[in-house]
C-alpha cells in the first residue's frame, strides 16, 4: 500500500450541511439560528471559560505554586548511552546532538550514573553525578566539568 492508495473508509466523511441556502432547505432565513438574541448575531455567543456572570471555575479554584522563570534546564544523559562511542573520543553536548543521542542542549549538559561504562572517553559537561563520575573515572576516563 502507498500513500496515494490511501483514503478514508466508506461512509465516514460526510459533507457540512451549508445553511443559508433558501427555505426550500429547511435551513434558509436565519439558518437555523432562531429569531433574536445573542448566538444569532454574527459574532455572538460567549467566551470560552464564560458561564452566565457566575464566577468562573478557573478564578474559584485556588493558585498554587511558583515557576522560577531563571531556572536551568539540563539535558541529561546516562552513561550507558556514552558506550556507542569509540574508545579514547572526547564527548561534548554538540556531538551527542549530531550523534542523534540528545535532541536539544538547553542550558547545558548533565551526566547521570546509569548503566555501566565500558569504554575510555572523555566527557565535558556542566554537571555529572557523583555516581557517574565514579564510572567514568573507573572506566579509566576523564570527567570534566565546563
Amino acid at each position: 500500500m502507498k500513500l496515494h492508495e490511501l483514503s478514508p473508509s466508506e461512509g465516514s466523511k460526510k459533507k457540512a450541511f451549508r445553511v443559508g441556502r433558501g427555505h426550500g432547505s429547511g435551513n434558509g432565513k436565519t439558518s437555523g439560528r432562531g429569531q433574536k438574541g445573542q448566538n444569532s448575531r454574527s459574532g455572538g455567543g460567549v467566551r470560552p471559560g464564560f458561564e452566565g456572570g457566575q464566577m468562573p471555575i478557573y478564578r474559584r479554584l485556588p493558585k498554587r505554586g511558583f515557576t522560577n522563570i531563571f531556572a536551568k534546564k539540563y539535558t541529561s544523559v546516562n552513561v550507558e548511552d556514552l558506550n556507542k562511542f569509540e574508545n579514547g573520543a572526547e564527548i561534548t553536548a554538540e556531538m551527542l546532538k549530531e550523534n542523534g543521542v540528545i535532541k536539544k542542549i538547553n542550558d547545558g549538559l548533565v551526566v547521570l550514573g546509569r548503566g555501566d561504562l565500558n569504554k575510555k572517553l572523555v566527557i565535558k559537561a556542566k554537571r555529572f553525578s557523583k555516581s557517574a563520575e565514579e564510572k567514568i573515572n573507573a572506566a579509566g576516563g576523564k570527567a570534566e566539568v565546563i
